[in-house]
């Protein structure tokens, strides 16, 4: 099995169980959902019924009950489909969108947001970033005000992954005129009411199989009861949820150059050149020892961390570390990739040039490198709070 303590039989019979779903469900109409730039919603669907996007979720909530190393293989395993945008959309669902409601509602809540995305009948979206404020979140600006029992909600935001489809939106507002994140709350909002539009479907350079959009609130009416947790208690209910995002990101990153390493190798061994294969000579052998070399490093950093996580520890500081390590290796091994398939690598018709496209994002979702390093230094007690 290897990388024990964190994983069992149980799990590598998981991960067999997913690779196998990604090998034959997703993996073949990868290029086609590329072009059509988003994946049918049935998958969401499909995933439901297969207990896959509700594995660390309690049974009561309709979950698989299992520890979070379950999210880490199954992370892993999606991003083996030869794309990014999937497996992305489909950790919004499992681990940005949800965790706050696990965590931080109420039964009620559950009910009629958890439940329904647990089983893939509801498909989420997280909204933080707006078109003016993305790593500053205490600066954000989308207003929310109680009229009566109701909330009111004005504002817009940018780059939120399902939008143009999603049912509902964890979304982060400002509920007061108190000063920066003092005045921040957490908001659920059905994407089917009234003053919700979707203003622009955004064209990336990458992760094109998952639909993005800029979303604007005009006067949303929203129930009272919608308010997730403590109101003004919505920044540290985000910077909370960010933890797990950046984790599972640095999950699908090591899969994701996994994938594309594997890719490389396959190549090399199979290419060539001067009349034997372009891995027999030393430049090409040794650059694949190093891809080699970086991925397991940063998946053992990664699976010691998410020990940490999984026993109740918040360690920032080696979370950021870890989200910034992986983001750079993944798209360092997807350049290397490329590199090493050569003129084909650079073809339309050839994975490698999507993995190319579609690690950059690692470098800046959940977190860009340079607020990563801001809050490793912090940390580290080389820059003042």
């Amino acid at each position: 099995m290897g990388y024990e303590p964190y994983f069992t039989i149980e799990h590598e019979m998981l991960r067999k169980t997913v690779r196998s779903f990604v090998e034959k469900e997703i993996t073949p109409y990868v290029e086609v959902w590329e072009q059509s730039g988003e994946f049918p919603k049935k998958i969401i669907k499909r995933m439901g019924d297969l207990g896959f996007l509700g594995l660390r979720y309690p049974k009561e909530v309709g979950g698989q009950g299992w520890d979070y190393f379950a999210s880490i293989v199954f992370a892993e395993e999606m991003a083996h489909c030869g794309c990014g945008g999937v497996p992305m959309a489909v950790a919004v669902q499992t681990d940005m969108a949800t965790p706050p409601i696990m965590q931080f509602g109420n039964e009620d809540q559950k009910e009629r947001f958890l439940k329904p995305a647990i089983k893939g009948e509801k498909l989420a979206a997280i909204g933080i970033t707006e078109p003016n404020h993305g790593s500053d979140v205490a600066s954000i600006q989308t207003r929310a005000y109680r009229d009566g029992n109701e909330w009111v909600i004005n504002g817009s935001k940018m780059f939120i992954t399902n939008g143009p489809r999603a049912d509902f939106i964890t979304l982060v507002v400002r509920t007061s005129d108190q000063p920066g994140h003092k005045g921040i709350s957490l908001i659920l909002v059905e994407m089917d009411r009234p003053g919700i539009s979707i203003s622009r479907k955004l064209n990336k350079v990458g992760m094109r199989s998952s639909d993005t959009a800029e979303i604007v609130f005009d006067h949303v009416r929203v129930p009272y009861e919608n308010l997730l947790g403590e109101e003004g208690n919505g920044f540290k209910q985000i910077m909370w949820e960010l933890q797990g995002e950046r984790l599972i990101s640095a999950a699908a990153a090591i899969g994701i150059a996994e994938y594309a390493y594997e890719f490389a190798y396959r190549y090399a061994k199979e290419r060539k050149q001067f009349g034997k294969p372009i891995a027999h000579f030393q430049v090409i052998s040794h650059l694949l020892a190093e891809m080699k070399t970086e991925i397991e490093v940063c998946r053992e950093m990664t699976y010691a961390v998410a020990y940490r996580f999984s026993r109740g520890e918040v360690p920032s500081k080696e979370i950021s570390m870890v989200k910034l390590a992986c983001a750079q290796m993944a798209h360092w091994v997807a350049d290397r990739a490329l590199q090493i398939c050569g003129g084909n690598g650079y073809m339309m018709e050839f994975p490698i040039q999507r993995i190319w496209r579609d690690t950059r994002l690692y470098r800046i979702g959940a977190g860009t490198d340079e607020i990563m390093k801001e809050i490793i230094a912090k940390q580290m007690g080389l820059q003042d709070d």
